[in-house]
Order: structure tokens, then sequence, then C-alpha cells
């Protein structure tokens, strides 16, 4: 599949059945030093990182008790969770299949469906101090088709979040096109006394993803308040 190349890199042959752009993808993950210690520390995937490197610089693991992980495959980010945080009691969901992780539940359900914000708070077995997402829509190749439909996943999540996180609590999502629009910024300073937008080291320079981090949940008046504009509607 690949022999050494100059520089210590990675050379791909070209295999059977693969094309161009499929040769170039598998060339950048064997070279890739992210998913190289991704693999040499059991953490699944490179995303890992940015998990890591977004709380090197906002310290929302310190001190949690319960995590809801959305788009929880591969499960890398859960691993960072238990590593750090290892008496955390956490729920991750995901279409696909997941490998176990020890001390994580995994539902392996659509989270849009109706029953699925229920499901993950009855297996938590109590109210997240943290909601993390990973969540993307599969890409059909028109940017703003793709964009709109993982907006709308960031949205549902935000929406959870509004609805189950304690008081105090993040929320932390994976946005695109340079972060969330303004319309779910003004939504998310309204119910978390900081909202911060970054891009770590560990996503790829040429990948449009960017992480939205909310801090300091603003809790029950704002969940109230919520519930009755909702009523009226």
């Amino acid at each position: 599949m690949s022999r050494g190349g100059s520089g210590g890199r990675t050379r791909v042959k070209t295999g059977r059945g693969r094309t161009v752009s499929s040769n170039r993808w598998l060339a950048r993950q064997l070279n890739d030093p992210y998913v190289k210690r991704a693999h040499a520390e059991g953490l699944r995937s490179r995303s890992a990182f940015k998990l890591i490197e977004l709380d090197e610089r906002f310290g929302f693991l310190r001190g949690v008790r319960s995590v809801v992980d959305l788009g929880i495959a591969p499960g890398g980010w859960s691993l960072v969770v238990r590593r750090q945080v290892p008496k955390a009691a956490i729920v991750g969901i995901d279409l696909l299949p997941v490998d176990p992780i020890m001390g994580v539940t995994i539902l392996e359900m659509d989270f849009m469906l109706d029953e699925a914000p229920g499901l993950l708070i009855d297996a938590l077995g109590s109210a997240p101090d943290l909601v993390l997402s990973d969540m993307a829509a599969n890409t059909v190749g028109h940017t703003q088709t793709d964009h709109l439909r993982t907006m709308g996943l960031v949205e549902a999540a935000a929406e959870f979040a509004y609805d189950v996180l304690k008081p105090g609590g993040t929320f932390v999502a994976k946005v695109f096109a340079g972060g969330a629009d303004s319309a779910m910024v003004a939504d998310l300073k309204r119910n978390f006394t900081t909202v911060k937008h970054a891009k770590p080291a560990a996503s790829r320079k040429e990948s449009s993803e960017w992480y939205v981090v909310a801090q300091g949940f603003k809790g029950e008046e704002l969940r109230n308040q919520r519930a009755a504009e909702r009523n009226l509607e």
C-alpha cells in the first residue's frame, strides 16, 4: 500500500480501483502527525486533539460531572473526557456504530428523533453540565447546502443544551464557514455568559470547520422564558 519516501514521508502506491483523490486522502492520513499521535495514544481519531486544545484554552472539562456527547463516533471526544475526568458520567449518541468505551453509555440512533433527547437524559441519570457536539451532516458536494444541513444539526444541539443543561453549564459545537451565524450567536449570548469561536491547531488549515464554545449557562429563568415563548407560538 505504501513505502517510505524522502524526508520521512510515506508515499502511497497507486492502488487498483482507487481514484486519485482517494490516494491523496490516504497519503494525507498516513502523513498526518495528529493521526499518528491519535493511533499511538489509543484516541481513535485526530479530532480528539481538537477537544484537548479547546479545553486547554477554555477549561470547560474542569470539575464536570455529567456529559452528553452528540455525534460520538468514533469515540475520540468521550475518550478524552473519560481520561481527564474519570468520574464523570458520559452518554453519547450517533447513527454510526461505536466500539464500546468503558464507563460511557452509547446510543446508536438518530439524535433528530423526537425520543432521543429524553433517552439521553434517562441514560445519564441527571442534567448534564457539559453538552458536546461534533455532529456534521453528510456532505453532498454543494457548499451552501452542506453548510445549511450542518447548521441545522448545530441548532438542534443548541436547543437540546438550552433544555437540559445545569445552570453554569457549557455547550461546545462544531460549526462551519467561520462560525455560527449571527442569529444563532445572538441566541447563544442570551443563554450563556460568554460565547467564543475557536479553530484548534488540530483542525486542518484547509477545513472550514470552527468550534463555538458557550460557557456559563444562565439557567432556569431563561429556560422558563423559552418555554413560555414556545407556548405562545
